[in-house]
């Protein structure tokens, strides 16, 4: 029998990480099946099998928790590459995006998010928020590349981050052409040229 006097063993970070963990995903998969409804601090909580409050404990609004749920699902599909080799790099970063927007929630939250941005000032800050992060792992992978000396000092980066999410964006909301490895190969190869 256990003594009432002896402390419990501390299981609050274990219980917090799954609450976080459950927020997170049920943020990303009622913004992928949004559909028009709102989604709601509410509707997260509910989701998420937890209480308003403990929401608020861990972030300050919806549009953090949504920000949350995306560059948590980002890194996830697209971990930053680091092989020693840009072109490796860059290939491995656009193969990665391009499939992770082909994917349930990552594509369609992006699709909500970019439809919804347009009416929704707080979500149109998010998106940048959320591009604003994505372009620094490209920014970052051709920075080391620069560093090395596998791209020439005078290049433009931002230049050739807008090409990589240009080409990107186009597709993925246009869906005149695929985002298949076929693609990345073409992309890397020129914005190496």
């Amino acid at each position: 029998m256990h003594d009432s006097n002896e402390p419990r063993p501390h299981t609050g970070r274990r219980r917090n990480e799954a609450a976080r963990r459950a927020i997170l995903t049920a943020a990303l998969d009622l913004l992928a099946d949004a559909d028009g409804a709102p989604v709601t601090v509410e509707t997260i909580a509910r989701a998420a099998g937890v209480g308003k409050q403990t929401l608020y404990r861990w972030w300050p609004s919806k549009g953090a928790v949504l920000l949350d749920a995306l560059l948590d699902r980002a890194a996830q599909d697209v971990p930053a590459p680091d092989t020693g080799s840009l072109r490796a790099d860059l290939r491995e970063l656009a193969v990665a995006t391009f499939e992770a927007a082909q994917r349930a929630p990552s594509g369609p939250a992006l699709r909500t998010l970019v439809r919804e941005a347009a009416r929704d000032a707080h979500l149109a800050e998010l998106m940048r928020e959320f591009t604003q992060s994505r372009r620094a792992a490209v920014r970052a992978v051709l920075e080391r590349g620069r560093e090395r000396g596998e791209l020439a000092a005078d290049r433009d980066l931002d230049l050739l981050v807008d090409q990589f999410y240009g080409v990107f964006w186009y597709r993925f909301l246009l869906g005149h052409a695929p985002l298949d490895a076929a693609a990345a190969e073409r992309l890397t190869e020129s914005l190496l040229r």
